[in-house]
């Protein structure tokens, strides 16, 4: 019978066995936790949990009532954060996402460009996705194919234009580049067109950053204003002309809410309702973001809430935070706090990014289950730990994780 290990021994082991679980991520952080407020993209105030706020003498109070896990207020123009609720709380997005995929993609094709539909390009597309109705062997104009994306948040159109670009994986590695950029550090992208899928986050501030940058773009401007428009149909058999039928924006604000510009708004099972909102008023843009309310009606009442408080106590209240800049090219270290730059409206748009796929994992902390490099999660470094202490180096059992479902 083989001896017992003696207890200086076990220690010795158990000691150097302590590199492994300090690699563990400190506490052991649920993804959808907001980043500890030292490390907060946009100032320390906007790592806090709960409502932040810094009103001045005669500042109208926020909105009572307000439902929603996550908001951000902010001006676009100078990037000042008026107020917030958790904005870095990591949420499932919904077709919000596709503001990123729109700021991604929508420069690199000519909006008269025709294209025309292959089969293989409208399939793989999640079950029960909104659609606008694209029909393969037709062509359609990249206009088309956008306002099929910005007003019937058409997953289709998303999927031919991502095929467009070079394939689902590629811009789904392009999305997550561009939100590297613009140091969107809660954002992780695993499918172009927001559909529920394990591991897809993002947040309120992330999702301002993209609606802001999305905003220099006048195309981006002028699709998420358009409140309908007429999107081609099928051809005739006995006339053989091409037919039309019309499609409406699916953002309940637009046109209902004064000077309401876009932006977009976006609903799953998962991920509840969400929106992002831009609105203008005398000579002030502001940004308004809504994540998970109570009710889908919410997401709604509680963003003109938000922005009418913002209108009203813009120059009463002194700002809780920033929106950061895109982070300068050549792959300088992000600046946790920096302020946004402009003066006026929306600042110029910067270079996007090269389209180079860039690995996923190194985007945005590591999602439930996801154990990082070593494909080992804290648990696994606590079972190494335990199976070297008591020497019994054959009953250690490596479990790999998972891999990802697929984006398409």
């Amino acid at each position: 019978m083989p001896k017992r290990p003696k207890l200086a021994h076990l220690l010795a082991v158990y000691v150097a066995a302590l590199p492994v679980l300090l690699a563990a991520p400190a506490a052991l952080a649920a993804p959808h936790e907001p980043p500890p407020p030292a490390a907060a993209i946009g100032g320390e105030r906007l790592g806090l949990s709960g409502v932040q706020v810094a009103p001045l003498a005669g500042a109208p109070a926020l909105p009572g009532g307000l439902t929603g896990q996550s908001w951000i207020v902010a001006d676009a123009a100078s990037g000042n954060v008026l107020a917030a609720s958790n904005p870095h709380l990591r949420l499932a997005p919904a077709s919000t996402l596709k503001i990123l995929f729109a700021d991604t993609v929508l420069p690199k094709f000519d909006r008269n460009a025709v294209h025309k539909v292959a089969d293989a390009e409208i399939q793989g597309i999640g079950a029960g996705s909104s659609l606008v109705g694209i029909k393969e062997d037709l062509e359609y104009k990249v206009e088309d194919l956008w306002r099929g994306v910005f007003l019937s948040s058409g997953n289709d159109a998303v999927h031919v234009l991502s095929h467009m670009n070079g394939g689902v994986q590629q811009t789904v590695a392009e999305m997550q580049a561009r939100a590297d950029a613009l140091q969107a550090k809660d954002t992780k992208v695993i499918s172009p067109d927001g559909y529920d899928m394990d591991g897809q986050l993002s947040s309120a501030y992330d999702l301002t950053l993209f609606a802001r940058a999305g905003l220099r773009n006048p195309d981006f401007r002028m699709y998420c204003a358009t409140r309908d428009a007429l999107f081609p149909g099928a051809v005739d058999k006995n006339t053989g002309q091409r037919g039309s039928f019309g499609i409406a924006n699916t953002d309940r604000l637009l046109g209902k809410y004064p000077g309401l510009i876009g932006v977009k708004n976006g609903f799953t099972t998962e991920a509840g309702s969400t929106f992002v909102g831009a609105a203008e008023r005398d000579g002030r843009t502001l940004l308004v973001t809504v994540m998970h309310p109570s009710t889908y009606q919410k997401v709604y009442d509680e963003t003109a809430a938000l922005l009418d408080w913002g209108f009203a106590a813009a120059d009463k209240v002194t700002p809780v935070g920033h929106l950061v800049d895109e982070a300068p090219a050549g792959g300088a270290e992000p600046t946790p706090t920096g302020q946004a730059g402009g003066t006026a409206g929306v600042p110029a748009p910067p270079p996007h990014p090269s389209p180079t796929p860039t690995p996923q994992a190194a985007a945005a902390p590591a999602a439930a289950g996801d154990g990082g490099d070593d494909g080992l999660g804290p648990a696994g470094r606590l079972a190494v730990a335990l199976a070297l202490t008591v020497g019994g180096a054959g009953a250690l059992v490596l479990l790999r994780r998972r891999g990802r479902p697929s984006s398409g």
